[in-house]
This record gives C-alpha cells, structure tokens and sequence, in this order.
C-alpha cells in the first residue's frame, strides 16, 4: 500500500470524526432560549390585549334599509371598558343602489354595532366612485338609514372644481330614491370648467 492510498484511508477515518466533533461542540456551547422572552410584543401592549377584548382585522358586512351595501374593515377594534367599540384604521365602503360607491377612511373611529352607527374620526377622507374626493376632521354614520353627516367643516374636490362648505349630508329624502351629497352652512364653491375637446 503507497503512501497516498495510506493518507486517503486516515482521511475517511479522520474528517467524519471532525465533523461530528464540530456538530457535538455547537450543540455543547449553544445558549438556552427562554421562549417567553424572544415573543416579538412590548409589556403594555400585552397588557393592552389581556386587560380589553381586541379583535385585529374585524370586517363587517350588511344592508340598509333601502337595500345599500356597507362594509367596515378596520387595522384594530377594541371594547374598553363597557364603551363603544374603538378602532384604528377604520374603513366603511357603501355601494349605493344606484350604482355609485363610497369609500370612507379615518385615523380612528367607533362603532355601536347595536345602534348600527359609526362615528370617524381624524383625518377623514371621503371618495366617491361619481368624482367627489373630499376631507373633514368628523363624520358620523348611520348605515340603517344611511344618513351620514360631517358636524363640522368639509372641504375637497368635486367633479366640477373644489368645494368648502360648513357641514356636508349624504342622505336618502325618501323611500326608493337615490341618495345625494348635500352641503349646507356656508358652502364655497370654486368652479372649473371643463375644456371639451373637438
């Protein structure tokens, strides 16, 4: 037997032997992992979850009276304390039966799920699918008579320029007619006209 054949035959002995020594001194030398501690939450955060029911995600869907569809989505709900319940995030999306859509948006708002009602509130947006894209600090909601009205000040863009006005409805007058944008105390309007082309 040469010497190479001699050194490949030590090799097969020797690396195998290595590596399992390798492998046992990770194993040997690892540090322990508290799993309580590598959870990815701050302390009041978890406080938050256990001491309030808090659902992340929630999504609600119905009908008004008058046959409109809504959808809420919202980041996070919580129920503090026997209140309404708060979210963060919230989204409301109305299709109205006459085909137009209505997306609401807010920083933070609340939600009487026996009332039907929803208030919004912090930077809200209001777009509509006919052109309206319009923001206010308020809104409240009622989605069984689909009655939702700004307290305060609205101000935006409108199909035909921009808007600003000191209160803004959307509401149904009657039974089977379409629901309107209605703008009331004080409304300024600037119009643009539209450059046709021929």
């Amino acid at each position: 037997m040469d010497g190479y054949s001699r050194l490949v035959a030590w090799l097969k002995v020797l690396l195998p032997l290595m590596a399992l020594l390798l492998l046992s001194t990770l194993f040997l030398l690892s540090r322990n992992v508290d799993p309580v501690t590598t959870l990815p939450f701050a302390n009041t955060e978890i406080d938050e979850r256990v001491s309030e029911q808090q659902i992340t995600g929630p999504f609600f869907s119905g009908t008004t009276n008058g046959g409109d569809r809504v959808s809420l989505t919202a980041d996070t709900m919580a129920t503090r304390s026997g209140l309404n319940n708060e979210a963060v995030d919230l989204s409301a999306q109305i299709d109205l039966v006459s085909g137009t859509r209505i997306i609401l948006m807010s920083d933070q708002g609340q939600f009487d799920m026996e009332a039907n009602t929803s208030t919004l509130v912090g930077n809200v947006v209001i777009t509509t699918s006919s052109g309206f894209n319009l923001s206010s600090e308020t809104l409240i909601a009622d989605f069984d008579s689909l009655l939702v009205q700004s307290p305060g000040s609205v101000q935006g863009f409108a199909p035909f320029g921009t808007i600003d006005a000191g209160q803004m409805r959307l509401q149904r007058e009657e039974a089977g007619s379409n629901a309107h944008l209605v703008f009331t105390n004080g409304v300024k309007l600037i119009y643009t006209p539209q450059i046709r082309e021929e």
